[in-house]
């Protein structure tokens, strides 16, 4: 009978998994990308995976990572998040629309142009909560590995886009900002536990993507109920990060070249389409209102909430505004998301049943 292998034997697919998850958001961060320990541990665990290498992440550690996932895009939210919808109506009626187009209009031609299944196509063109969307589709909603190019390009193209727009505008000198508080520990466990039993009952419910869905309402919940007001620890967020990287790389074991360039070239049409929408929109919101057009730009950005924050800090403008509309941005796609995932899961089963009757 052959002994089993030596535990580190059995561990090396993980640790090499998660190590170069690690390393890859480690120089992300250190070069100053965005959402740098995210994108960057999917990209270096892609390449190690599209590189030939074994690796892996055990079920339980997927749940886990879910389950962070979720706590920590829920506890993005802001308390005042619903007050703020009564504030700028016609800019915020403009983000809607923008929104809808943009998921409509690329959504539309990733599947026509590209033939991406609907799953695939409709994730990838949701401009923003990165995290989530991953984790939705590491839990089978689409083809994991293709939005996660996409994804990426667009948050790359867009780090591009900023800079060169600020070239043309006055920036002023950058002000510190103020540290947001941290959960404690108690708080934390409490928040843990909370979302642990809404993802299984979420489960229990068969609703996609359960750990993610389930954890991000209940932190939701507890936040916009005023339950809580701080922040998740930073290191927890770094580490909910590598996690969420690793297991999006892990999946591009066995990928070929021609489905890593196909879904290249899908993502830079489709950021090059959301970055003329959201321009455009823009352009026509500024007729309307007294504000800059550099501002309702970044306000209007799918970028990273903290970056376009930064950039708006840097060149005087409004930052409320900005965040305000960052922030209703991140709300509209907490419900839409999950809505259009449950809907082509829907619309996915319904087809199966009839090719089978």
């Amino acid at each position: 009978m052959t002994s089993p292998p030596p535990l580190l034997f059995r561990l090396w697919p993980t640790l090499l998994t998660l190590s170069a998850s690690a390393a890859g958001g480690g120089l992300a961060t250190m070069l100053g990308l965005p959402a740098g320990w995210l994108m960057g541990g999917a990209l270096a665990t892609s390449g190690v995976a599209l590189a030939g290498f074994k690796l892996a992440m055990p079920d339980r550690l997927r749940d886990l990572t879910f389950l962070l996932v979720g706590m920590s895009m829920g506890a993005n939210v802001a308390p005042d998040s619903l007050g703020l919808i009564a504030s700028w109506p016609i800019s915020l009626a403009a983000l809607a629309l923008e929104l809808a187009l943009i998921v409509w209009l690329t959504g539309w031609m990733l599947v026509r142009v590209f033939r991406l299944d609907p799953g695939t196509a409709y994730l990838s063109s949701f401009p923003g909560h990165l995290s989530f969307i991953l984790g939705i589709a590491a839990a089978g909603v689409g083809n994991s590995r293709q939005i996660v190019i996409i994804q990426v390009i667009r948050i790359l193209m867009l780090t591009i886009c900023v800079p060169i727009g600020t070239l043309f505008l006055p920036v002023e000198p950058p002000v510190a900002e103020t540290p947001a508080a941290i959960l404690s520990t108690g708080q934390l466990l409490a928040l843990a536990g909370g979302c642990l039993m809404a993802g299984l009952i979420f489960m229990r419910l068969k609703v996609p993507a359960a750990f993610v869905l389930g954890a991000m309402a209940a932190a939701m919940t507890a936040k916009l109920g005023g339950l809580y007001t701080e922040a998740m620890p930073p290191l927890l967020t770094t580490i909910t990060f590598i996690l969420t990287g690793a297991l999006i790389g892990s999946r591009f074991s066995g990928i070929g070249r021609g489905e890593f360039l196909a879904a290249a070239k899908g993502g830079l049409i489709a950021t090059a389409m959301t970055v003329g929408i959201v321009t455009l929109v823009s352009y026509g919101v500024s007729f309307m209102v007294d504000m800059p057009f550099g501002q309702i730009w970044l306000g209007l950005s799918p970028g990273a909430l903290e970056s376009m924050g930064a950039l708006g800090i840097a060149l005087g403008y409004d930052t409320a505004f900005i965040a305000a509309h960052h922030v209703i941005r991140l709300l509209m796609l907490s419900f839409a998301i999950p809505a259009v995932a449950m809907l082509i899961r829907r619309r996915e089963d319904a087809t199966i049943i009839r090719q089978n009757s």
